[in-house]
């Protein structure tokens, strides 16, 4: 599924909280994060921070990019590692076939993404279980933390369907 030119600026706002850089640390970010959040990172740098304040995610969604450039992938020892290709401006079946599976398995889960991992947090938002949270950059401005409620599910189904 593409993602129609239509949909472009509405992506560009924030499911959830907008942590602005200046605020995006350990501490702030516990803040939102209960003792047994499932908690999902899409993102290179969002990621990488996480597990830099020991805050292991149990599902974290990378493509080895940073603003379009090639970048290390973030360190984690025994996490299982799952591959998919997902070209830019797209979600494709096999992502969101893939994303369900990794829900099922034992955390730490890693999908190394072969393309872009951006729009991958709309499915992530539809399938994550209860008491999921779901972090991911906002370009040049900060963290966004999405707690996964029914309302978020039914926007995100919404952007989903909107998709060709």
């Amino acid at each position: 599924m593409k993602l129609p030119d239509s949909l472009r600026d509405q992506l560009k706002i924030p499911l959830g909280i907008l942590l602005p850089e200046s605020q995006a640390d350990k501490i702030n970010i516990q803040k939102h994060l209960s003792e047994n959040s499932y908690v999902i990172t899409v993102g290179d740098k969002t990621t990488e921070k996480m597990i830099e304040f020991g805050l292991i995610p149990s599902l974290q969604i990378i493509d080895s990019q940073e603003k379009r450039v090639k970048r290390e992938p973030p360190k984690l020892a025994n996490a299982t590692e799952l591959t998919v290709d997902n070209p830019a401006a797209e979600i494709t079946p096999q992502s969101i076939a893939i994303i369900k599976k990794a829900f099922t398995m034992q955390p730490p889960v890693r999908l190394n993404v072969n393309g872009e991992e951006d729009l991958l947090v709309i499915p992530v938002c539809i399938y994550a279980p209860e008491n999921s949270i779901v972090l991911y950059g906002q370009p040049n401005e900060g963290l966004v933390l999405v707690k996964i409620t029914p309302e978020i599910r039914n926007k995100t189904q919404t952007l989903l369907d909107s998709m060709e």
